[in-house]
């Protein structure tokens, strides 16, 4: 057995990209699209649960193509 071997975990690993920045209207991080919740709960979950979640994930990215604002919205005004 390689001493490396002993550091590596058969587990769901973090989506984190380290862009940890919360969309004010989706409530999703921008960065890895999971909810503040699941970022919480993350380290406690379930292989299964980790798995359901980053299964879905890709699925939350539209949500944040929609721009919050910019010249459009301040033309509205």
């Amino acid at each position: 057995m390689s001493k490396d071997s002993v550091w590596k975990r058969n587990e769901v690993e973090s989506p984190c990209i380290q862009v940890c920045v919360v969309h004010p209207e989706a409530r999703i991080c921008t960065g890895c699209l999971r909810t503040i919740d699941e970022i919480t709960r993350w380290s406690q979950m379930s292989q299964d649960e980790r798995g359901t979640i980053m299964a879905e994930l890709p699925t939350r990215a539209p949500q944040l193509k929609q721009r919050r604002g910019g010249r459009a919205a301040r033309l509205k005004r």
